[in-house]
């Protein structure tokens, strides 16, 4: 699936989000999402690899939500590339869990399942918690001060009700943490990871503070600067938790036989 994130959760390789549950914005149009997207720098990338991360930022942001169809013909035009080549990158998406290949239908952003949204955050806690315990243990002061500056971005994003912004740092706030131990591989999961959770809080968040995020990383910073490993897992746990919590993971009817059926007499 994706990679892990440098500054913006990065597209299929990049995420955010997976930080905080907030209240969804309005749907952009998927061309206008894909056209702000794909108007930032993506280095030498390819062109499917421009593709598939403009769609991933896209999605990540909060511009394309669960079930927006994504029209071949569109994006080739967006891009200025054949179909051939969007194909491509939808084939990629597809194998990155972000987007939905349906038969005769076409592409579509996924829609996570809630069975598939208690398994993501179930897998983020058990690897989140181990990533910590080994950072209490190798983290520098100049990590420690770089993690301080990313919080007072956050803060700031929080602070004028930018939503996309505060939504890739909440999310780049896990990555950075992973990128620091220098493991690739785990950057990559937990990137992975992130793009799903993205699209997992568009579709069952609550109201969720997110300010209350942002005060929970800053806890898990000052736990790490203490080299207190058992204080910042839990604190993570707790992060990840109240997380998963805001979402709402439990749909009102559970079948349409139940929701049919006539109320028991009194």
């Amino acid at each position: 699936m994706p990679r892990p994130v440098t500054t913006a959760p990065r597209p299929a390789r990049k995420r955010r989000a997976g930080g905080s549950a907030e209240s969804a914005p309005a749907t952009t149009p998927p061309d206008e999402a894909l056209a702000a997207a794909s108007a930032e720098p993506h280095g030498e990338s390819t062109t499917t690899q421009r593709i598939v991360d403009a769609i991933t930022t896209a999605i990540v942001e909060r511009r394309l939500m669960p079930g927006t169809k994504l029209a071949e013909q569109q994006i080739a035009d967006i891009f200025q590339v054949s179909r051939t080549v969007v194909r491509q990158a939808l084939n990629q998406l597809s194998r990155d869990r972000l987007v939905t290949l349906a038969p005769a239908r076409g592409a579509f952003v996924s829609e996570p399942s809630v069975e598939e949204a208690r398994q993501v955050f179930e897998v983020r806690s058990m690897l989140e918690a181990a990533m910590v315990r080994e950072l209490c243990a190798r983290i520098t002061r100049a990590q420690v001060a770089q993690l301080r500056r990313h919080l007072k971005d956050e803060a700031a994003a929080v602070a004028r009700t930018d939503v996309s912004g505060r939504t890739r740092l909440l999310a780049d706030f896990h990555t950075l943490l992973a990128g620091m131990l220098g493991n690739q591989v785990l950057a990559e999961l937990l990137g992975d990871l992130l793009s799903r959770s993205s699209l997992i809080s568009l579709m069952y968040q609550s109201a969720h503070s997110a300010e209350h995020s942002q005060a929970e990383h800053v806890a898990i910073v000052d736990a790490l600067a203490r080299r207190d490993a058992d204080a910042a897992v839990a604190l993570m746990a707790d992060h990840l938790g109240n997380v998963e919590r805001n979402l709402r993971l439990h749909p009102r009817v559970s079948s349409l036989a139940n929701a049919l059926q006539p109320p028991l007499p009194a």
